[in-house]
Formats: C-alpha cells, structure tokens, sequence
C-alpha cells in the first residue's frame, strides 16, 4: 500500500492481521468493499508466529523424540539426538510459510496491507504510525490478546512468556511455569519431553477449572514424565537461578514461564476518541452481530471477550466481514469446542452439565486402536437432555483434536444419541468412541459391560 501524506480513504479498515483480522477483510473485499489492513507486526498474529501453530510443531517435534526413546514395548530399541537450532528452524520456517500465505491470500483478494500500528483519531479516521491517516466507512477492531505479567516476575531478565518460551534455541536443562492452565500443561509436557527438568507451580491445582477426570489423567501422565507440580502454593520471592514459594520450598530454574493467563489488547488504539466501550475485564462491548457501541465499528477475537480461542476468531472475523458489507449476520453458532494439546489430549465441546442433562462415560481402553498403540488412556463423554438430544462431548484421547470436529457438528445440528450411535464410524480408528459412548448413553454396550442392564432402546 502506498501513502501520501493526504488521508487515504478505504471502506473497511481492519486493526490487526491475526487470525480474525485477516478473514474479516478477505471476506469483506468478497463483498466488494475496498479493504485495508493494519498490522504493525507479522501477518497472521500470535496464533501464525507465536502461539497457536509454534506450540503445536513443537509438541509434534517433542512427541517424536520422546516416542523414539520409549518404543521398547512394540519392539524399537533406538537412540536419538535433538538438534535445537534445527528444531527452531523448523519452527520459524512453518510460521514464515503460514505467513507469506496469509499475505498472499490477501493481496490475491484485493486486501492491502499497511505495516504500521494504528489509532483512532474519531470514528471515522486512523491515523498510522508511518504518519499516515485513512478514512473509513467502517471498522473491524482484531487486536487479539497479550500475556498478564505477574508482580515480582515481570517479563525479561530470565522470565518468559509464551511467546519467548516457544522461541527458545536451546533445550534448558530446568525450566519452572507459573500457571495452572492449558497453556502450562502443554508447554510442561513439550519441555519435559524433550528432556528438560520441568516444575509447575500452580496455585489452584493443574486444570484444576477443567474437568477432574480429565485433569487426573494428565496430571498422572506429567508425573510419569517426570514433572514436578506444586499444587496450592504461590511463587513469593525470586532469587538468582529461581524463586522460593510460598511455603518456604526452593526452586532452581534456569527458565521460568510466566503462563498466568491473557488480557484484551486495546494498548494505544484511542478508543476514548470513539464511541466503543469496555466492559469491566476490559474487553471491548459487542452484540450479536459483533458491533460495538460505536455505530462504525465492530470488534472480534480475544478483544471482544472470551473465550479467547483463535477458531472464535477466525469465525467472527468471516461474520464481521459480512456485517461490515451489509449483510444480516450474526455470531449465534450454538458451540465453540476448545483443545487442549497435552498428553492425553483434552477436547470439549458444548455443555456437559446442567438441569435435565445426563452424561454417560466410555473408556478409550475398550477401543482396539487404542490398546494397539498403547493410547488407551482416556474416554469420551457425551451428556444429553431428555429427549436424547447430544449437548455436550468431551475426547480424552490421542487425536482428540481431529474427533472434537465431528462433536461440535453434531451439537450444532441438533444431533440426538441414535444419530451418532447409528452412524458407522471406520474401524479400527479413536473415533469410534464416540459411537459407543453413544450407543451406552441409549443402554446397549456393544464393546464395554457397565453390568446388567435392561431397556435398552
């Protein structure tokens, strides 16, 4: 994009190139409007270069190198060596290629792109950091998230946040988290499989806001792995080389990871010079349709609420694309499934509790694939109301990632048990815990023995 020193006009501009923010403009310039966006670092956001993506190329790197040292039951006796630089390299080249893609897309679309950081001037102009101003008709804020420091272990100086700990080229041979949720327990799981010596201090206990079935198994397997959690306890001091808890113990850590949770990016952008609000967590106030109070501009992603999940984004930044060109949309999608890369990995979607709701529980160790890839710890749980309509799921498995699909669609269609239990799922494959959990909730177990049992539909 080139700019004069005169206001460019455009009819949409879009803050932030993250996930949401890319898809808003590339579905509104589909709509014929004329699309800039502003992104004042890489295209593609946090989820493209420093979250989302990295996390799990990492995770996939760790499990391999783990898998490779700990394949002497299927008969694999193998020695293997990890080359960090590389492994970082991989890392960086995956994002670069994601990227280059997401520019490409846009540009392909007709989006121009203005590496700059902007701020309202009123609800009409931005003004860009290069000195540039542009008019606009309407406008999509997608700012997403940045991490909460904690006092005492503010970023820098040995402290890392998610970002800096996904960045490391170097495998640290200690590394301490602070934080009890899914972002500390991926990012234990990864360290410790790839041979670090891994403490978590968590002050409300690890998933301890998650389902406890699923929150035992992967503390089990973190303690198989060799981490340290400590469970009701607060880091109080830091000392050169880690930090004393609250209960007087020591911790040596040559990193520490500060996981303590996310808030709303709005830092600089003038919102004061609009009519946009916040609510008291300081996210900026929508409706349905994703506008703000402000009559040109709407907002979406992590800087409109939780939950603060990237496919939440990337879904209101398509209906905010159509509602900036005039189209009758609105964000009323019935669930939004969540993941949880750990190990078992953990993925929900819909409510699994609730008046009127039951929920029926079928173990992963009755499934073949299971057994035979020595994965069959976890199960898969599916609540229902009374008229046998499916409201929830929750896969405690390996590639609980790719099933949770299937549940989000079910529930969003209005899936009862029989439409699942009666659909044929492949076999030998995880999926299939989802039809026999299906087909348990209606009473008639095929491949587990809850104990006798009659009227089974």
């Amino acid at each position: 994009m080139v700019m004069g020193s005169l206001p460019e006009e455009t009819d949409l501009v879009v803050v932030g190139g993250g996930v949401g923010g890319y898809l808003a403009a590339i579905r509104a310039s589909q709509l014929g409007m004329s699309v800039t966006i502003v992104e004042k670092e890489k295209m593609g956001g946090h989820c493209l270069n420093y979250a989302c993506i990295p996390s799990k190329t990492l995770i996939h790197i760790a499990d391999l190198f783990y898998d490779m040292q700990h394949a002497e039951r299927f008969g694999i006796t193998a020695s293997a060596a990890l080359d960090a630089k590389k492994m970082y390299d991989w890392r960086v080249s995956v994002s670069k290629k994601l990227e280059e893609g997401v520019e490409f897309l846009c540009k392909s679309n007709g989006v121009e792109i203005a590496k700059a950081q902007g701020t309202f001037l009123s609800s009409s102009e931005l003004q860009l950091t290069d000195g540039t101003n542009i008019e606009f008709k309407k406008a999509i804020i997608a700012t997403g998230s940045e991490p909460v420091e904690l006092k005492g272990f503010e970023f820098g100086d040995g402290i890392l946040d998610y970002k800096g700990a996904l960045l490391l080229q170097k495998i640290p041979k200690s590394i301490t988290i602070i934080g009890a949720g899914y972002v500390s327990a991926e990012t234990a799981t990864l360290y410790a499989k790839l041979g670090s010596e891994v403490s978590v201090v968590a002050r409300s206990g690890m998933l301890s806001h998650f389902d406890p079935d699923a929150a035992a198994l992967v503390n089990n397997r973190l303690g198989e792995l060799g981490v340290k959690i400590y469970a009701g306890l607060t880091p109080s001091e830091r000392h050169s080389g880690g930090m004393t808890l609250s209960d007087g113990t020591r911790i040596d850590s040559e990193v520490i990871v500060v996981a303590t949770g996310l808030r709303p990016y709005t830092k600089g952008l003038g919102l004061e010079n609009t009519g946009v609000q916040l609510d008291q967590k300081g996210f900026i106030k929508v409706d349905s349709s994703l506008r703000t109070s402000d009559g040109n501009i709407l907002a979406i992603g992590d800087v409109a609420g939780e939950p603060m999940l990237a496919h939440k984004a990337m879904r209101q930044g398509v209906i905010a694309g159509e509602v900036a060109a005039g189209k009758n949309s609105g964000f009323d999608n019935v669930v939004i499934p969540a993941v949880i890369f750990s190990d078992p990995e953990i993925a929900i979607a819909g409510r699994m509790e609730g008046e009127g709701i039951t929920v029926t529980k079928f173990p992963l160790s009755a499934i073949g694939r299971a057994v035979a890839l020595g994965k069959a710890a976890g199960f898969a749980k599916i609540a229902y109301d009374s008229g046998k309509q499916v409201r929830g799921i929750e896969i405690v498995s390996e590639d609980a990632n790719a099933m949770i699909g299937e549940a989000a669609l079910a529930i969003e269609m209005g899936a009862t048990l029989e439409d699942i239990a009666d659909t044929i799922h492949p076999h030998p494959t995880f999926s299939e815990v989802l039809q026999e959990a299906a087909e348990a909730a209606l009473g008639r177990p095929m491949h587990f023995f809850y104990g006798r049992r009659t009227g089974g539909q």
